[in-house]
């Protein structure tokens, strides 16, 4: 998500700023290169020498004849964007004032100057976040083009974001914003028959992969909605759904305004009548009437002709020959942009093998999940291009 990314780590004096270690060392786990710079108030909270060895770089304490700040932040500078994590309220004001009295507000306003995207995480006592003056700011910086990353308020405090969404948003900021505008619906996972109250029927997918696409899609600048049995994201607004039925209606109401739709969901392809009471163990057998569900994808492409759907296509047994027919069969039948065929033996893995199959063209990819979204959502910008 950030590989081959230069992030430059603002960081000021709040509390908050102990999590900038290990903030550091996610960020370069997921492939960005780290240079951290410091206010004083922030050596008070945390120790220069840790954050060079969290970043492996030297670390910007003082601006000096060297101009650390055009050379991280200026128009030819190192960095792809400017980090400010945690944030004071201080900071905030002075960046809308465009006060420079700290190697920090220094490197925001030269990286604002130069077009380096800018992303924001504040963290303070909740009082100072509801001060006029500060929501006043933060709106100013925000029409700037500047992304805040929103605080988890939460026991009288401001709290700085996770650690997730905080490079989630670098990753946004850092990334060509080529599906900016375009609202994509990215149906993800398993759905849930439900056969009486306390037992089901469902299958073995995780989720992973629809997560990793509708990740992606916001990573390129996308809003997205996200239709699983899930939890909320960051990244999306999420539709809860459990039953076959229920992922159909939502994502029909989804798409009525949508640009295009993933569906990467593993929907169950049949339902059954659900008792009202529990079914009594101990029979020597039982009999379940199972009745097929609708095809999402045909019901979808019978209401909206021209939108462009991307499918996913799941078999057994390994043959590669067989994935792409069984995906070219779909990709014709519901005259899709294009299939991702898979071996349903990467169900729940983290790693996954792929084929993106076009009329004419197959794609092979092999790596993570998280590389397969972003593979799927760059091929759907250049689709909707």
């Amino acid at each position: 998500m950030l590989d081959g990314v230069n992030v430059a780590l603002g960081i000021t004096g709040s509390i908050a700023a102990v999590k900038t270690v290990e903030l550091a060392h996610e960020l370069r786990r997921r492939g960005a290169s780290v240079r951290a710079v410091t206010t004083d108030a922030a050596e008070g909270i945390v120790h220069p020498w840790s954050l060079e060895f969290a970043t492996d770089n030297p670390v910007v304490t003082e601006i000096t004849g060297a101009v650390q700040h055009v050379e991280l932040c200026g128009r030819e500078g190192w960095a792809d964007v400017f980090l400010i994590a945690p944030a004071t309220a201080n900071t905030v004001a002075k960046i809308a004032a465009a006060v420079d009295d700290t190697p920090v507000t220094t490197c925001a306003t030269t990286a604002l100057g130069a077009g380096v995207p800018v992303v924001i995480a504040p963290a303070m006592h909740e009082p100072m976040y509801d001060h006029p003056g500060v929501l006043d700011a933060i709106e100013r910086v925000e029409s700037w083009g500047v992304h805040f990353v929103d605080p988890r308020v939460e026991e009288g405090k401001a709290k700085i974001a996770t650690e997730d969404a905080i490079a989630l948003a670098t990753a946004r900021a850092a990334t060509p914003d080529d599906l900016s505008g375009e609202h994509v619906v990215v149906t993800s996972g398993a759905t849930t028959e439900s056969i009486d109250p306390i037992r089901t029927l469902s299958n073995r997918a995780s989720g992973k992969t629809g997560r990793a696409v509708a990740r992606a899609c916001y990573v390129h600048g996308g809003e997205v909605t996200l239709v699983h049995d899930g939890a909320d994201v960051p990244y999306a607004s999420v539709e809860s759904v459990e039953s076959a039925a229920e992922m159909l209606a939502a994502t029909q109401d989804a798409v009525e305004d949508a640009d295009a739709l993933v569906s990467a969901a593993a929907i169950s392809d049949y339902t059954v009548e659900r008792r009202d009471s529990k079914i009594r163990s101990g029979a020597d057998s039982l009999t379940l009437d199972l009745e097929p569900t609708s095809k999402l994808v045909d019901t979808v492409r019978e209401a909206h002709p021209e939108l462009p759907i991307v499918g996913f296509k799941a078999e057994t047994g390994g043959d590669d020959e067989a994935i792409v027919a069984a995906a070219r069969a779909l990709l014709e039948r519901a005259g899709m942009a294009f299939v991702v065929g898979n071996d349903a033996s990467v169900m729940a893995d983290d790693e996954t093998r792929a084929l993106i199959v076009r009329s004419e063209e197959v794609i092979e990819f092999a790596g993570e999940k998280s590389g397969l979204g972003a593979r799927i959502a760059a091929e759907l910008a250049t689709e909707l291009a």
